[in-house]
């Protein structure tokens, strides 16, 4: 085979997994492969430097291990994906390039209009076509109807008795068991070994570019399937059988708690769901973890992710310009860090955000998320800040868990209700309102609660589009009854005029 007869295998940068995609079954010498970093994605946002750090040295890293097993690899850099084809084809001659299917809309368009061979994306336990045959038909998408299915299909956590297959415990979900607020005896958290870096890291950070924020790497966030592993096997051994009870609860000194910040390496596809959610369910048979809490590890893995990913790839292109509560603010100076802010739970979780490029899936949707809804924040703007902060932040995660599930953006197709409150959530699901100045209580005056006085105002704003939703009936009843409504929303007019220009 002459060297420009050997077809091309193109690996993204979020699909770094030798034994699955394109590149699996390949041999060194039968293939090519090829990585290419493009310049006009690396300087298209202001991204987190830990998130373009891990995205890059994982590519490179994944170079070399390619390399040390035989395979010759072309690893480009160029002004665009395209650019860096044409001139690799052009280099080597290639006439054969297979992909597997990307993980964005907009790449997917790309590599069709390139006219790749591509091969279906088997990153995920349930690919996009076949959540769209799940979901033909049928009245709604919640996300626990297909959580169970998937468990079904994919005999986790089942029992097969007497009487057929059954959940393991006979029930599918332990939610309940798993909403307690924060300890407060100071109790250490699981700790997580920390990678030190080489030279292939050093030399991405060297050349990250200015506009880039947030602390430097510091080892963190596997960059490599190795280390990934081990991210794997500290979970399971040290963080799972603690995850359940406190997964929704936050603590300003905590960045983690026992979550198990796996996500980033799931993302680029340094670990498969499918062993994460092997390994948990086994470390429950031999009695490591309670089921409460493997259970609520697993729904997030094979539940809320896969819906997610199916909900994306099923609602785009359109769902991106989603905006059902005509939302148009900017994103806040306090979450961008362009401004210090004295409420206490957005400063934890900023910081959080700041030194690791991550924050828990509740720091998100309640602090985050609810100041971002109930403030009327462009979910456009929302999304694509939060893309570009977080280490786990691909477009298919942000566009459904900002626009459906935190924004409310597309008037329900996903979620049932807006995740809107006011302080009192946050008062019991953390230790910020201690230290805070504002009064989770109070809805107007100068200490009131940001998030208590534009929840009244939020209900207020969207009454008449909110009217409909059966699960706001209770909640538009109390604002119908709200003997200082005039006063919150003056003292709202004032909140959203600090919080826009960085002084609150």
């Amino acid at each position: 085979m002459t060297s420009a007869s050997i077809p091309t295998v193109w690996v993204f940068g979020d699909q770094l997994d030798r034994a699955r995609g394109a590149l699996a079954g390949w041999m060194p010498g039968e293939c090519r492969v090829l990585l290419v970093e493009s310049e006009t994605l690396i300087t298209s946002r202001r991204w987190h430097r830990q998130r373009l750090h891990l995205v890059l040295s994982a590519m490179m890293h994944f170079a070399v291990e390619l390399r040390v097993e035989g395979f010759e690899v072309d690893y480009r850099r160029a002004g665009t994906l395209g650019q860096g084809l044409r001139e690799h084809r052009d280099e080597f001659g290639t006439t054969r390039v297979i992909a597997m299917e990307p993980t964005s809309w907009d790449g997917r368009v790309l590599l069709e209009r390139l006219g790749l061979e591509l091969t279906r994306n088997d990153l995920f336990l349930c690919h996009y076509d076949d959540f769209a045959s799940w979901a033909t038909g049928r009245k709604r998408l919640t996300m626990e109807d297909f959580y169970r299915w998937q468990r079904q299909r994919l005999g986790v956590l089942i029992d097969h008795g007497v009487g057929g297959p059954e959940p393991v415990g006979g029930q599918w979900n332990f939610d309940h068991d798993n909403r307690e607020p924060p300890p407060r005896d100071g109790r250490a958290w699981p700790a997580i070994e920390a990678f030190e870096l080489d030279d292939i890291d050093q030399a991405v950070l060297a050349r990250l570019p200015p506009t880039t924020f947030g602390a430097d790497p510091d080892g963190t966030w596997p960059v490599t399937r190795t280390q990934a592993l081990i991210r794997l096997s500290e979970f399971v051994d040290h963080g799972l059988a603690l995850f359940g009870p406190h997964e929704d609860a936050m603590l300003a000194a905590e960045w983690k708690l026992a979550h198990s910040v796996l996500s980033s390496s799931m993302n680029l596809g340094l670990l498969h769901p499918s062993e994460i959610v092997e390994a948990a369910e086994a470390a429950y048979r031999r009695g490591a973890a309670p089921l409460s809490s493997v259970e609520g590890f697993i729904r997030q893995v094979i539940g809320w992710r896969e819906y997610v990913w199916g909900v994306y790839w099923m609602w785009m292109p359109d769902y991106r310009a989603s905006n059902a509560l005509s939302a148009m603010r900017p994103v806040p100076p306090a979450f961008t860090g362009q401004a210090a802010t004295e409420m206490a739970c957005v400063a934890g979780v900023i910081g959080h955000l700041h030194d690791h490029g991550y924050a828990h899936h509740i720091e998100r949707l309640m602090v985050l998320g609810n100041l971002a809804l109930t403030a009327g924040v462009d979910p456009a703007a929302m999304t694509e800040w939060m893309r570009a902060s977080f280490v786990d932040g691909a477009e298919w995660v942000m566009l459904p868990n900002v626009i459906g599930m935190a924004l409310f953006a597309d008037g329900g197709m996903m979620a049932t209700k807006p995740y809107a409150s006011g302080g009192a959530y946050i008062n019991k699901m953390s230790d910020s309102c201690r230290t805070c100045r504002f009064d989770p209580m109070l809805r107007v005056g100068p200490n009131a609660c940001p998030y208590t006085t534009l929840y009244w105002d939020f209900l207020a704003r969207n009454a008449e589009v909110l009217a409909g939703n059966h699960r706001m009936a209770r909640p538009l009843a109390a604002l119908r009854r709200l003997s200082d409504l005039p006063a919150v929303r003056n003292r709202a007019i004032e909140v959203l005029g600090l919080l826009d220009s960085g002084e609150l």
